[in-house]
């Protein structure tokens, strides 16, 4: 019936995060339990391979009528996950969540205001952060290379997951069917009426960020290539201008011969200019063929993530 269907939905994607889950679950169900608004908790483990299946299990025997469980048959990624419980969710109000304690479960009140206010889409970037002085870095150097290459995606913090939309919204984003996608951006190109607030941080709980160097590299690619189309139009400006400028040099070049002489001079100088080129020329060659690779998984329609089992 209608109305028994949860006002709120929290998706957690899990992965490996068997020291902090039954911290998550604690803090978390006391959070939502104060709000005194029906709710229900979707954890998708994305193909641990600790205890978190376990414990997730026994979560859901816990709370059977709250929590729910989507078990993947191998790892899919975070985003993958996410949209596994998208296309589940029964809420009004649909809240990320990671699962390493690093964004207080306490903090969702604030988007549940936010969102009740009749905005859509409610980001959040993290005040006070409690990561390491290089991830910080990273992070502010990555968000003003988002700022420069993706102009239309106004966001100060990119990579806090903890964010909250609207039914409608999260139906949208379901009804995709990419492959490859970045849930912040997907979400903000459909919203009417998006806010971002800030929110705490506190230090990892428990264990080590699962986000390799090759995670984060790829998670970059996958924000550019499926939202912008600046690196292709960077490489023909840049293949229009040094074709100019080679015209321009070849002319040099017959001149000079014409008027001092052939000579054998400059060779390691026009060596180090065609190794410029050619590496130029394999850069551009790479994100083309990024662009082609995700353009070949979306026409090869593949299930994006496989389901093993889901308890609920």
């Amino acid at each position: 019936m209608p109305e028994q269907m949860p006002y709120i939905s929290i998706v957690i994607p899990v992965y490996n995060e068997e020291e902090t889950l039954e911290e998550l679950y604690r803090r978390l169900t006391n959070a939502l339990d104060l709000l005194n608004k029906s709710y229900e908790i979707i954890f998708t483990n994305d193909g641990s391979k600790d205890r978190s299946s376990q414990i997730l299990q026994e979560f859901h025997q816990r709370r059977p009528n709250q929590i729910r469980v989507i078990e993947f048959s191998g790892n899919f990624g975070q985003h993958m996950a996410i949209m596994a419980g998208f296309e589940r969710i029964r809420g009004e109000i649909i809240v990320t969540l990671d699962a390493d304690l690093q964004n207080p479960p306490e903090e969702i009140v604030k988007l549940i205001e936010a969102s009740e206010a009749g905005h859509d889409v409610v980001n959040t970037y993290r005040k006070n952060r409690q990561d390491r002085w290089s991830r910080r870095i990273l992070s502010k150097a990555h968000n003003k290379m988002r700022s420069l290459l993706i102009p239309h995606l106004q966001m100060i913090d990119e990579g806090c997951m903890l964010r909250a939309y609207r039914r409608r919204i999260v139906d949208l984003m379901a009804s995709t069917g990419e492959v490859n996608t970045f849930i912040p951006a997907l979400a903000l190109s459909y919203a009417v009426n998006p806010t971002e607030i800030a929110v705490d941080h506190e230090a990892r709980f428990a264990g080590q960020s699962n986000y390799t160097f090759y995670r984060l590299i790829r998670y970059n690619f996958d924000l550019v290539t499926n939202f912008s189309l600046f690196p292709l139009q960077i490489f023909t400006f840049l293949g229009m201008f040094v074709s100019f400028a080679s015209f321009i040099f070849v002319i040099f070049l017959a001149v000079r011969r014409v008027i001092v002489g052939g000579d054998a001079e400059g060779v390691f100088t026009l060596f180090a200019i065609l190794f410029f080129l050619l590496g130029i020329v394999l850069l551009g060659l790479g994100i083309v063929g990024e662009y082609i690779g995700r353009i070949y998984q979306e026409v090869r329609k593949r299930p994006r993530f496989v389901i093993q089992k889901i308890l609920e």
